[in-house]
């Protein structure tokens, strides 16, 4: 299984909503097992701030790239990207079995 996980943070705080609706764009993807996108609750004092998180679970890489070529996945791209400010991903292979249904 393949966990992929981002970090964004927003230029300007006014659009944090829009932002956020941009990113839940992702959650109606069909070829993730379980994806989730939350605020961040707390600016850890001693990290760059983070504003969102994107959380997946992908079956395999054939089901993340297939996540990234989907149109849902570049019209987010075309909402968050001329507003946010970091963004941060990482993908990795874990043993560890994704939570059942």
């Amino acid at each position: 299984m393949i966990r992929h996980i981002v970090f964004f943070s927003v230029k300007d705080q006014a659009d944090r909503d829009r932002v956020e609706q941009g990113l839940k764009l992702l959650a109606a993807t069909p070829h993730a097992r379980n994806f989730e996108i939350g605020r961040n609750l707390d600016h850890d004092a001693i990290s760059e701030p983070v504003d969102f998180v994107v959380y997946g679970e992908f079956e395999d890489e054939a089901a993340l790239a297939a996540y990234k070529a989907d149109p849902l996945y570049q019209r987010s791209i075309d909402i968050v990207r001329p507003l946010r400010e970091l963004r941060i991903a990482a993908d990795f292979v874990s043993a560890v079995p994704a939570a059942p249904d």
